[in-house]
């Protein structure tokens, strides 16, 4: 047993992604089983509110740090192998939790879908976490989980059965069911503000490789209607694509390129085949440039916060996160006539109901990770943990992962 007080301490349990952390911890785990766990967050007696609501015993450890407290977060650090973060925008209060863990050589891991705050940390903190041992883990979530781990699942079916890996892969998401919480909306918008102060962050999400070393090989726009002549289905763009390829390429980069130094991958939604789907793409393309010229115009960047958005804790209902799921198709291309297919599915809805559970269980695979293949540093889902975290989310977390030829 490692000399730490706990496995894992959960920061945030008090919003609504960790609440739900902490409560799939409590019912895979139990309290004082075999993972030793605590909650964190910065009121005590919100805490405690969340803790009974939880039916934890009234002994559970419960840990008040506020992010602007060095010295709360540092004793936090050292009390445990791993933290869960679900406290964001991340850009906004992220850097004192993971700059901590950075100095302790805690493991941590969060959700964090902001790509520019990602690339600062990676080049402020990169070589210190080495030097300390500490392993950071972004977006292990809904993004990037599903798609970087299928990604590699498909890549490693692909040299396996054709001795090399996937020259291009494509990502289609194929059904998706769920909502979205405020802190989703709350991250996007920071970025967005961040984006007005400074042009560079524009370019930066644009860029496929803004998390990566290199700039290897020209990469699919993803950013207009295709026709997925194979599948057989028209796609559009997806929301997370700019994320999850930033995701994808640095798992390239930081295992030494097994999926090969030409690797190309596009990430987009299924719209279905014919007239209909071809008319369905084209709609989702309009409401994105849509949505995209509002979300630029800053009257309605005020108007949302004010009356639109679900504020930051709050999010879908037991029974939508239930009832919702998802599904992605991956499409693999040797570059010689030879294809594979795969699909990553999940039981609950993206966001939140299987996010829960997929980043709790990330924290798990993560502390009982080899370090002489995860040494520390900055890391991927897929580039930390691998098939380990693949088997695991499909025995603990409700995913699946299969071939489909």
């Amino acid at each position: 047993m490692s000399a730490q007080e706990f496995d894992v301490i959960v920061y945030g349990a008090t919003g609504f992604t960790g609440r739900l952390a902490a409560e799939y911890l409590l019912r895979t785990y139990g309290a004082e089983g075999e993972v030793r766990w605590a909650m964190a967050g910065r009121d005590r007696e919100k805490l405690k509110a969340v803790s009974i609501k939880l039916g934890a015993p009234m002994n559970f450890p419960l840990i008040e740090a506020k992010t602007s407290d060095t010295g709360a977060l540092d004793a936090l650090a050292h009390r445990t192998r791993a933290v869960i973060t679900t406290v964001g925008p991340y850009q906004l209060h992220g850097e004192p939790l993971l700059a901590a863990c950075v100095r302790a050589g805690t493991d941590y891991v969060d959700l964090c879908g902001e790509p520019n705050w990602m690339a600062a940390m990676i080049a402020k903190y990169e070589n210190q976490a080495r030097q300390s041992g500490a392993r950071i883990v972004f977006s292990c979530g809904f993004d990037s989980i599903p798609f970087d781990c299928g990604v590699w699942f498909l890549q490693q079916e692909a040299i396996r059965r054709f001795g090399k890996p996937a020259r291009d892969v494509r990502g289609r998401v194929r059904k998706m069911q769920g909502g979205f919480s405020g802190g989703t909306m709350a991250s996007m918008l920071a970025t967005l503000d961040a984006a007005k102060r400074d042009p560079g962050i524009a370019a930066q999400m644009a860029d496929p490789f803004a998390l990566s070393p290199h700039r290897l090989s020209p990469q699919p726009s993803g950013e207009d209607v295709t026709h997925d002549g194979d599948i057989p289905s028209w796609s559009a763009p997806f929301v997370m694509a700019a994320i999850n390829t930033k995701t994808v390429h640095r798992t390239n980069a930081l295992r030494n390129y097994p999926y090969g130094q030409d690797f190309t991958y596009s990430e987009m939604m299924l719209t279905g085949d014919g007239a209909a789907g071809e008319k369905r793409a084209r709609g989702a393309l309009n409401q994105s440039k849509t949505q995209q010229a509002l979300l630029g115009f800053a009257p309605t960047r005020w108007a949302l916060r004010q009356f639109a958005l679900p504020k930051p804790g709050q999010g879908p209902s037991k029974e939508e996160r239930e009832s919702g799921m998802y599904e992605v198709l991956y499409v693999g291309d040797a570059g010689d006539g030879r294809s594979l297919r795969a699909a990553v599915s999940g039981d609950k809805d993206p966001g939140y109901g299987s996010t829960s559970k997929m980043i709790s269980e990330a924290a798990l695979t993560l502390i009982d990770a080899p370090r002489d293949a995860t040494p520390g540093g900055i890391w991927t889902p897929a580039a930390a943990m691998g098939d380990a975290l693949i088997d695991r989310l499909a025995m603990r977390a409700g995913l699946r992962f299969q071939l489909e030829n």
